[in-house]
């Protein structure tokens, strides 16, 4: 049985990499309990020119819109979207995965108990402000305090943070997350795989973190394949 994966958003650049890392995930058939943080949604509105509303969220102004800014709308593979405490995604869409939205303040979220079993979670993209309270076992809204539960549950928590250079408090703060069970993922993308468009490096960094998620994907070139 495939358990959800937790996505938090928040304000570091590097939007398309979360747009593309959900898509994906719905694709491959596993649920998504997203959360954005207001500047995750600032950020979004900045490099991808969609305006999200975080107390009434639909799923298609995040993934039927962003899609044409990553370079390519995997949506028409996806089956079956509901957003558990806001709207339905209603496009006629058949889907895999089911997309569920919860408000960065609601703390009465699945997300937020360790009871809730999942697969894992990613903050993508992670800001400083976010890993520093995450470093710190802080709980200040629903995407930190979720990364609280995956660390003391000893769960999958992958952290990507998108910035350089990086201070020292910042490697820190990485160093901190690393010792208490996180995976730090830097937006680093490779060029070995032939790179042709920006969608090749944003699929290069989300492969990378459905690897470590465990989750089957053919979105790169590996090393050493013909």
């Amino acid at each position: 049985m495939n358990r959800p994966i937790v996505v938090g958003i928040t304000g570091a650049s590097g939007a398309a990499y979360a747009v593309r890392l959900v898509e994906v995930l719905l694709s491959a058939g596993r649920d998504v309990h997203l959360s954005i943080s207001p500047s995750g949604r600032e950020v979004i509105r900045q490099e991808l020119e969609l305006h999200i509303d975080l107390d009434d969220f639909t799923a298609d102004t995040l993934l039927l819109g962003a899609g044409r800014s990553t370079g390519g709308n995997t949506l028409a593979e996806l089956t079956e979207v509901s957003t558990g405490d806001s709207n339905v995604l209603g496009s006629g869409l058949v889907r895999r995965g089911k997309l569920h939205y919860y408000h960065y303040r609601n703390f009465m979220a699945p997300m937020a108990s360790g009871s809730f079993l999942t697969g894992g979670m990613v903050v993508c993209p992670c800001s400083g402000t976010t890993l520093s309270a995450i470093a710190a076992g802080m709980a200040g809204n629903l995407i930190q305090r979720a990364a609280e539960v995956h660390l003391k549950e000893r769960r999958r928590l992958v952290l990507m943070p998108r910035e350089t250079p990086l201070s020292l408090p910042a490697i820190d703060n990485m160093r901190r997350a690393t010792e208490a069970g996180a995976i730090v993922l830097p937006a680093s993308p490779g060029f070995y795989q032939g790179v042709e468009t920006v969608k090749d490096l944003v699929d290069f960094i989300v492969a990378r973190i459905l690897d470590q998620l465990e989750v089957d994907n053919g979105l790169t070139k590996r090393w050493g394949s013909e």
